[in-house]
């Protein structure tokens, strides 16, 4: 639980301005909401504006001092800033556009603390960059838990727990959308038709970053997608922070550490999960 509102940590901002982006994801769900085409089929709603609005404000109030990288909004704050932080004010655009719940809004501090909040659960994953843990029921009318963080009031949470990765469940989440910048040589959704994939595994298409955090719970057993370096992206930034503390192995498509030279990413719950989807992938021909 919270130590001290006057004086939160970096988690606790994390958490509380997750869950005020999340809170207005949720307040906006089932309306019909203006688009920001951003090309490419891509597109922002008023919801992703709104919420990574209401995100700043919860960083500005707590860390006035610190830089903001949002996803809408770019980066704003000191150019000199010593610490920056990843916003993704809704994860998963497209299925929230189109009525779908599996969404999430991630914050994350730079190489630090991470937060991963799902508007319509009421979870909160989150990480002081040690240990990740998730928070159950952070929604509703609030008690002075949320006044230090600005116009946010939140009350405590029902209960929270560690995580726990698991790959009992066997479910793999594949990231399909486009672009994919490894093709020819791997392409995630080659795995989808690979025999020796679905023979220990079962395919999931979540379209958002919330299966990340599914993997440090153990909801998923792991989680794959084709890119660049995501370690500085604001919609993998928080999901690889939480899976890491978490104790999953996270590497990218090659097998390398994810970073500035990494390609892709590969997050597993356990050492023989990840085993096994490296050698499928370097099976579609990427070399180790």
């Amino acid at each position: 639980m919270i130590d001290s509102p006057a004086s939160p940590t970096d988690a606790e901002v994390a958490a509380v301005a997750a869950l005020a982006g999340a809170e207005v994801v949720r307040a906006r769900y089932g309306r019909r909401h203006s688009r920001i085409d951003k090309g490419a089929g891509d597109f922002a709603t008023d919801a992703d504006v709104a919420a990574e609005e209401a995100i700043l404000d919860i960083i500005r109030t707590a860390r006035p001092e610190d830089a903001v990288h949002g996803e809408e909004g770019g980066r704003r704050g000191a150019v000199d800033a010593v610490r920056e932080w990843l916003v993704d004010p809704l994860c998963g655009t497209l299925n929230y556009a189109t009525g779908s719940q599996l969404v999430a809004v991630n914050v994350a501090l730079r190489n630090g603390p991470a937060a991963v909040a799902d508007p319509f659960s009421g979870e909160v994953f989150l990480t002081d960059g040690e240990t990740a843990w998730v928070r159950y029921g952070a929604y509703g009318d609030g008690d002075a838990y949320g006044q230090a963080f600005g116009p946010v009031v939140l009350r405590r949470p029902v209960g929270e727990e560690q995580l726990a990765p698991t790959a009992d469940t066997r479910l793999v989440d594949v990231n399909l959308d486009p672009p994919f910048p490894g093709a020819p040589a791997f392409r995630a959704v080659d795995l989808l038709a690979h025999p020796g994939f679905v023979e220990r595994f079962r395919p999931r298409v979540v379209s958002t970053t919330l299966a990340l955090a599914w993997v440090a719970a153990g909801r998923r057993a792991a989680y794959v997608t084709d890119g660049g370096d995501l370690s500085g992206s604001v919609h993998f930034a928080a999901g690889i922070a939480l899976c890491r503390a978490a104790g999953c192995v996270v590497t990218g498509v090659d097998g390398a550490p994810v970073g500035p030279d990494g390609r892709g990413l590969v997050v597993a719950a356990d050492a023989e999960t990840h085993g096994l989807l490296m050698s499928l992938i370097r099976g579609r021909g990427r070399s180790a």
